[in-house]
């Protein structure tokens, strides 16, 4: 140690006495960054688990973005359900179709889309399903003298319960008011009488819509000295009911719901889409359809087999905006849970449903979603779905700025800021909106500050197998490496910087 200089002791000293002991000085430790690194390490919130499909990658840590309803639930969800918001050409439509085509690889996955947009005559999903081999249900209204897809309301494998529920909403839907008692009433009782007279005189013939109508029109005398009420009154409290129905027989929208259910409808199928493209999506049918799917697939589709099944819905405010449906959804939510089912609900903005005439059912339906995904938003959009979602303000103040591709997920309080990642294999399938392209030269700059040298992909290659034990295909593969190689490249770029 060097001797002091007697000046600079005496200096102290005087010092002291004045202003007290002064503070002890860090000597500063001079080292090379390649060392320093070591010290200072780099850190990044936890993720989602190793196990489940691939979806990106986080932007500030630049590790890969993994997610699965079906392995979070119970640990990390309270529900498998999931919604995604956000304005239209920021890559909603392309997180949605590649989730679905990564989650068909898997031995125990089946999904069924709702897909309410089209193009060039046929739904967004068409290129997907002939990708697959699978031919879409459509249903349209003007194809009803070329032998449309037909699904029955009264199908005998809905329960008459669930069958009277269906008709109820179908009217209240189409009258935008609850059934008042007495016209339910009428409905019940030509409910029952029709599915007495068609077992008594038919057989292997099925309850349509047209016997409803028709039981209305003409209510048998036994249904109005049940009530002990004259049958001109059951009559007239049928009247309004059976004008409702008759638009599913013989009016605008004939042709889908008018008959028994098509034969050859594969609901073993992996994917199963419902293409609902030639429907006007601002028409009451949009609803009307909803509800009967949901309640179809309710009764048909969802099975007690150990199945994890998905039903995505886009444009999903029509179930969401409509108290009628809700309710019925809500039920399905509720029951699918415990049968592995993962509803998906898209929806443009959060203030067309929290304003809307189904507040109440809409906030269930929300509270029920602990995965939530938004896209780009303007601001007083971001800070109404903010509050209305418990967002951090860090979040919220970011939403307006994401770029095409970008979103901010919130799994139950998880939340990160994540790029969606698109393979070469899947991109021709998955991008309909040209506006959405993107090539891997601007990647990086899209992606914000990510932290370099911090991409931990390990794990990554074998989080594509998953729980059903399959190997991943091509264009999985090629993302992983893809990831693999940017984790890559950043070190290296890290280390030659860090080196000079």
């Amino acid at each position: 140690m060097l001797p002091r200089d007697p000046l600079s002791a005496l200096t102290e000293a005087f010092t002291s006495l004045l202003f007290g002991k002064a503070e002890t000085t860090r000597l500063p430790v001079r080292t090379s960054t390649g060392q320093a690194q070591a010290v200072y390490l780099p850190t990044a919130a936890p993720g989602l688990g190793d196990s489940g499909v691939i979806i990106g990658r986080e932007v500030y840590s630049g590790k890969g973005y993994i997610y699965d309803p079906f392995q979070l639930y119970g640990q990390q969800l309270p529900a498998p359900h999931w919604l995604v918001l956000g304005e239209s050409g920021n890559g909603k439509s392309a997180l949605e179709k590649t989730y679905v085509l990564r989650q068909l690889r898997f031995r125990d996955r089946q999904v069924v889309v709702l897909d309410a947009q089209g193009e060039d005559g046929v739904g967004e999903w068409n290129l997907i399903a002939e990708q697959l081999g699978i031919t879409p249900i459509r249903l349209d209204p003007m194809a009803a003298m070329h032998h449309s897809i037909r699904l029955n309301p009264l199908d005998p494998s809905i329960t008459t319960t669930g069958q009277l529920a269906l008709l109820r909403t179908i009217i209240e839907v189409a009258m935008g008011r609850g059934l008042d008692e007495r016209s339910g009433f009428a409905l019940k009782v030509a409910h029952a009488a029709v599915h007495q007279t068609v077992a008594e005189r038919t057989a292997g013939r099925h309850p349509i819509l047209s016997d409803i109508v028709e039981r209305l029109r003409h209510p048998t005398p036994e249904s109005a000295d049940a009530m002990n009420v004259a049958l001109e009154d059951v009559r007239a409290w049928g009247l309004d009911v059976a004008l409702v129905l008759d638009r599913l027989v013989d009016g605008d929208l004939r042709g889908m719901f008018d008959g028994p259910t098509t034969i050859g409808i594969d609901l073993d199928a992996p994917l199963i889409v419902f293409d609902l493209s030639h429907i006007d999506r601002n028409s009451i049918a949009m609803p009307i359809l909803m509800a009967i799917v949901g309640v179809w697939l309710e009764h048909t589709w969802i099975r007690p087999d150990r199945k994890k099944r998905i039903f995505l819905v886009e444009e999903a405010w029509h179930i969401i905006n409509s108290p009628f449906v809700a309710q019925l959804f809500q039920r399905l939510l509720k029951f699918g849970r415990r049968l592995g089912l993962s509803f998906v609900a898209v929806v443009h903005h959060l203030s067309d449903v929290i304003d809307g005439a189904a507040a109440k059912e809409a906030a269930a339906i929300l509270k029920m979603a602990s995965t939530r995904t938004i896209y780009a938003q303007k601001s007083d959009e971001a800070r109404a779905t903010g509050h209305v979602l418990g967002l951090p303000r860090w979040a919220v103040e970011i939403i307006p700025t994401l770029t095409p591709g970008m979103a901010v997920w919130d799994v139950n309080g998880n939340v990160q800021v994540v790029k969606h990642l698109v393979t070469e294999a899947e991109r021709p399938l998955v991008f309909t909106d040209r506006a959405m392209t993107e090539s891997s030269a601007p990647r990086d700059t899209a992606d914000g500050p990510a932290a370099p040298g911090t991409a931990g992909t390990a794990g990554t290659a074998g989080a594509l197998t998953g729980a059903g034990g399959l190997e991943p295909p091509e264009g999985l593969r090629e993302l992983a490496r893809e990831l693999e190689a940017e984790a890559e490249a950043r070190a290296a770029a890290f280390e030659r910087r860090t080196a000079g």
